[in-house]
């Protein structure tokens, strides 16, 4: 086999179909796009959307409620989980690092400590918001609470 006798696959190439070139070919005249209307004018797109003429799906289901776009989303993780991380890791600083290795959160999510459970490991916990009971817990076993990454919009 040489680069000079290389062929494409039998079956694997097609014809070009050459549409408008009389009627001979057999494909002259309106060129298969029928008669009139907005298909057979050059120039053409279907709209998004566009369902031949009836209804579309989108116009005939109701619209609810609305989406919030400055919504800031927290994964939120109770202080029994911090505990459970503490016992079984024997970690005494919690932060986004540790919680990311063990399966609790990902890179980028922003992390909200709940007060759900109880805490009796002393902690330095590092998140980027806490609630005031949760805060409490954590300072009443004699760790620390220390906010990062603070959004600006709160």
């Amino acid at each position: 086999m040489d680069l000079h006798n290389l062929k494409p696959a039998k079956g694997s190439t097609h014809r070009e179909r050459r549409i408008g070139r009389g009627q001979g070919s057999g494909k002259g005249g309106t060129s298969t796009r029928g008669h009139k209307g907005a298909q057979s004018r050059s120039g053409y797109s279907r709209k998004i959307g566009f369902e031949g003429g009836q209804m579309p799906i989108y116009r005939i289901l109701p619209k609810r409620g609305f989406k919030n776009i400055n919504r800031v989303e927290y994964n939120a993780i109770n202080i029994s989980t911090l505990q459970q991380l503490a016992e079984k890791k024997n970690v005494d600083k919690i932060d986004r690092e540790v919680l990311v290795n063990n399966g609790l959160a990902k890179k980028n999510d922003l992390i909200a400590i709940l007060a759900k459970g109880e805490l009796t490991a002393k902690v330095h916990v590092i998140a980027d918001k806490f609630s005031a009971k949760a805060k409490a817990a954590i300072e009443q076993c004699g760790g620390t609470a220390e906010l990062v990454n603070a959004p600006a919009a709160e």
